[in-house]
């Protein structure tokens, strides 16, 4: 093993720095990653998808099955196992090359290099770029031979390139090449197999077309890989619909067991009140902490249990819908449309945090389905009932599934062959369901001076005067615009209005419209009084997305914008996923500042220094406790400090700052007033101190690789005078970094607290 990790190293030392020169020293980080790479291979992506035949599709298939899993199940573990450092941390004199655009780093600085987003970590075997090249090189050699005459000399120079950029030993790049190739030969081989056993069961007309995945022979003109009639008669786009929601569950239930993001403030807060059960909270109904109540029961306090319904809704609403559309539209057009569902970052991010949209949104799908059978000429007073129960549900999770009660007056309004059901018990029934859902908040609400009313209306902007701006509807559009897939949002806004003059020849058509429309315009309209948060229209979304469906499909014109809404969708929701890709992608990683991800970071470190300064104090003699400036910070501290975990619920370690008026729900719990029960003791006062203001045009500068700067540094934090006046004296502990490589996620500010008055 000596002699072999001798040769390694001298191997190293010859690529690295024997072979030195200007050319390679420019040509080598451009082929381990540029800011083209991706973009480009989406490009050709959807051009194969739209232009190529079944073989050129198959083969994309399995690229996208397999190069995923791969890299992320065998490559990443075994760097972890294996746990070997990259050349340029062990060997002093290796010229490392971090950066695209950036060239050679002096190897003084190499420590410094954000790991994190350029190189993926500190472990160096086996190379995650050879693996990856030479598993295309070989599924593209399955389906065409040809390739190998440019694809293997690519796979070779990528490799070689990880070498002379200092972050892999040849050894690196040889096993991962290796690797590679086995884990797409294993794969390739798996799915044949598993193709040739299902195929027969689940898909017979087209496993009948296709029988072999790897060496696809047309047996007849009609493949179901091309647009086909919408009415077809198989059942094998339903079929294909169920595996890839029980996929996307299972990832999605290992992504939230992985830890690599960490709860949200919000979450965190929640959390808290599924220890304390109510009727109603202070700024939301109980669903979210019954619901948190229930997986922290079933899973323990840990972020699985917080999260662990949030990807079980997301597939019972596809579930839903997919079984609907195969019922009143085609499966196929369900199928596209779980896909879009998929492909749509504020979607996709939904499914993955516990916050009080998911269950909104499945509430709303779910009343939305049962109030389509509900509305048939046969539709009776139970399943009226189901649609008042769904609403009602929806309500004790937020407040906005009343807005359902409206878009089904406007459906009655615009459809009448639907009015004659006001005429009857069915939908009054629905609305007494309904209104017996609301009692739990309205009885809280009438104990606790209706302080949900007023908090709901100042979020709303209702307590500020009105001027009128074109600012607000320019942010929002923005912003819905990215979260809801350009193509995506473009094509639902088309279909919008597109299909009015066929609204009474399609009554299902008007009936999404309805149900979605009312949400998003209305909020568009208020925008001109008020800024409006992007989630705010989560409802409308789906009905939207159902309604663009519907108007397209069977377009011919539609399939191009289809494919590219899909590629950059998924890419996308990768990237929110995981932004360290960000800097895989285009050589540099993004200011921690426009992170997606830099509120769901860091909250672990943080967490234990502010520990480790309460200790501090503690050994003084004297108790100590956490007061955080902000409800969410309180949240997350307690979630991820052991001790305050074991303190809950009758002696809280960590407080959020007092006040005179209901400004949380920690206002209306009596443990959480420090003042009554921690007289005398010491404490660390904690500000959140993010973020700083980026400067204007940052990403362009950004985007070429240049240094990005802030508008200006903010004045050093001072204590509220509330602390100053509860404690007889406060030290000063200054500002502290919480970093991920040299990127700074979150700034702290402490103060040491002595003697509560």
């Amino acid at each position: 093993m000596l002699w072999l990790q001798t040769l390694d190293t001298k191997l190293f030392d010859f690529i690295n720095q024997s072979l030195a020169n200007p050319f390679f020293d420019w040509l080598m980080p451009i082929l381990s990653g540029n800011a083209l790479f991706f973009p480009l291979l989406i490009v050709i992506g959807i051009l194969a998808l739209w232009k190529g035949g079944v073989r050129l599709r198959l083969c994309i298939l399995l690229l996208a099955l397999i190069l995923p899993l791969g890299d992320g199940l065998v490559t990443n573990t075994l760097k972890h196992v294996v746990g070997r450092p990259r050349p340029f941390v062990t060997l002093p004199e290796a010229r490392l090359f971090g950066t695209v655009g950036k060239g050679y780093v002096p190897p003084e600085t190499a420590h410094d290099i954000d790991m994190s987003a350029n190189q993926g970590n500190h472990n160096s075997l086996p190379s995650s770029h050879a693996a990856n090249w030479f598993a295309a090189t070989l599924i593209l050699f399955i389906f065409y031979r040809r390739t190998a005459w440019f694809m293997l000399p690519l796979a070779l120079a990528v490799s070689f390139s990880r070498v002379y950029n200092g972050v892999h030993y040849p050894s690196d790049v040889l096993i991962g090449a290796v690797v590679g190739a086995g884990y797409a030969a294993a794969g390739a081989v798996t799915l044949q197999a598993a193709w040739r056993w299902a195929g027969p069961r689940w898909f017979p007309l087209w496993h009948q077309e296709v029988p072999f995945l790897l060496n696809p022979k047309i047996k007849t003109s009609t493949s179901p890989f091309i647009v086909q009639n919408p009415a077809e008669s198989d059942n094998g786009w339903l079929h294909l619909g169920y595996l890839v929601i029980a996929a996307v569950l299972v990832a999605h239930w290992f992504y939230i067991g992985s830890g690599i993001i960490e709860l949200s403030e919000d979450e965190a807060y929640q959390w808290l009140w599924s220890k304390h059960l109510a009727l109603s909270y202070y700024s939301k109904p109980p669903g979210i902490a019954l619901i948190q109540f229930v997986g922290t029961r079933l899973f323990g306090d840990t972020q699985f249990g917080v999260r662990f319904f949030s990807p079980l809704f997301a597939a019972v609403l596809c579930l839903m819908l997919l079984r609907f559309f195969a019922r009143e539209v085609s499966a196929r057009a369900g199928f596209w449309l779980l896909l879009i569902i998929i492909a749509t970052p504020l979607l996709g991010v939904g499914s993955v945090l516990m916050t009080i949209d998911p269950p909104l949104v499945l509430c709303w799908t779910w009343a939305m389905i049962a109030g389509w059978r509900a509305v048939q000429a046969d539709g009776r007073a139970r399943h009226w009932a189901v649609v008042g129960l769904a609403v009602g549900l929806g309500f004790l999770c937020k407040y906005s599934a009343a807005y359902q009660i409206v878009c089904w007056a406007i459906f009655f309004a615009l459809c009448p062959v639907a009015r004659p059901h006001l005429r009857r018990p069915g939908p009054w029934v629905a609305l007494l369901v309904f209104l017996a859902c609301t009692l739990p908040v309205i009885l809280w609400n009438a104990t606790h001076g209706w302080i949900t009313v007023s908090h709901v209306a100042g979020n709303a902007g209702l307590h500020s005067q009105w001027q009128p701006t074109l600012r607000y509807a320019v942010d929002f559009l923005a912003a819905e615009t990215g979260l809801l897939n350009p193509v995506f949002f473009i094509g639902a806004l088309w279909a919008m209005f597109a299909f009015w003059p066929q609204r009474r020849d399609k009554p299902l058509w008007l009936y999404f419209f309805s149900m979605g429309a009312p949400v998003f315009l209305g909020h568009c309209l208020y925008t001109l009084h008020s800024r409006v948060q992007p989630n705010w229209i989560a409802p409308a979304v789906l009905p939207m997305f159902c309604l663009m469906v519907v108007y397209w499909n069977g377009r011919p014109a539609a399939r191009p914008f289809l494919a590219a809404g899909l590629a950059l969708g998924f890419l996308v929701n990768i990237i929110l996923h995981q932004t360290n890709y960000v800097g895989k992608i285009t050589g540099q990683a993004l200011p921690p500042e426009s992170d997606p991800a830099r509120r769901v970071r860091t909250a672990r470190p943080a967490a234990a220094l502010v520990e480790r300064e309460r200790e501090k104090l503690a050994s003084a003699g004297k108790p100590a406790f956490i007061i955080a400036d902000h409800y969410g910070i309180t949240g997350l501290f307690t979630f991820y400090l052991p001790a305050a975990r074991a303190a809950l619920p009758s002696q809280p370690l960590v407080y959020c700052i007092d006040s005179d008026v209901p400004g949380n729900q920690f206002y209306f719990w009596p443990e959480y007033q420090y003042r009554d029960t921690r007289q005398g003791q010491n404490a660390i006062f904690v500000i959140d101190n993010n973020p700083y203001p980026l400067e204007a045009g940052w990403f362009w500068k950004w985007l070429r690789g240049k240094p990005v700067d802030y508008v200006n540094t903010p004045a050093p934090a001072l204590p509220p005078p509330r602390i100053v006046d509860e404690f007889y004296s406060i030290t000063d502990l200054g500002e502290f970094e919480i970093k991920i490589g040299n990127r700074v996620f979150r700034r702290l500010h402490l103060w040491a607290c002595y003697n509560l008055k």
